[in-house]
């Protein structure tokens, strides 16, 4: 998917409206619009990547960074202390449903277990 077709580029440019939770040069956060979890947001690479199959070492303090923001965001939405859940998806098998790299973070109530 072409960067101009990619609804989380739309996000991250403004053609979509959306409240942004957070937003620097690196990452844009926003609530997942079907929720998971009682606390379900997004963050999104400003770069497009499809996937983290798609990574290079120059992407790595992107997500670095992305860990980070999550940490921040969970203290913000009150789940930190209690715990939370940070999720990429990879591929079509792997439950990714954009193609834009995106991590979850979910909390608010217990966590059913992966697997």
């Amino acid at each position: 998917m072409a960067p101009q077709e990619c609804v989380f580029c739309k996000i991250i440019n403004g053609d979509i409206p959306s409240e942004k939770l957070y937003r620097d040069e690196k990452v844009v956060a926003v609530r997942d619009l079907h929720p998971k979890a009682p606390v379900h947001l997004l963050l999104l690479p400003v770069v497009h990547f499809s996937s983290p199959a798609e990574l290079i070492e120059a992407m790595e303090s992107v997500v670095g960074h992305l860990f980070i923001v999550a940490a921040r965001l969970a203290a913000q939405e009150g789940v930190a202390e209690s715990g939370y859940r940070l999720v990429v998806n990879v591929g079509p098998d792997g439950g990714q449903e954009v193609g834009h790299l995106h991590m979850h973070l979910m909390g608010g109530r217990r966590l059913e277990e992966m697997g």
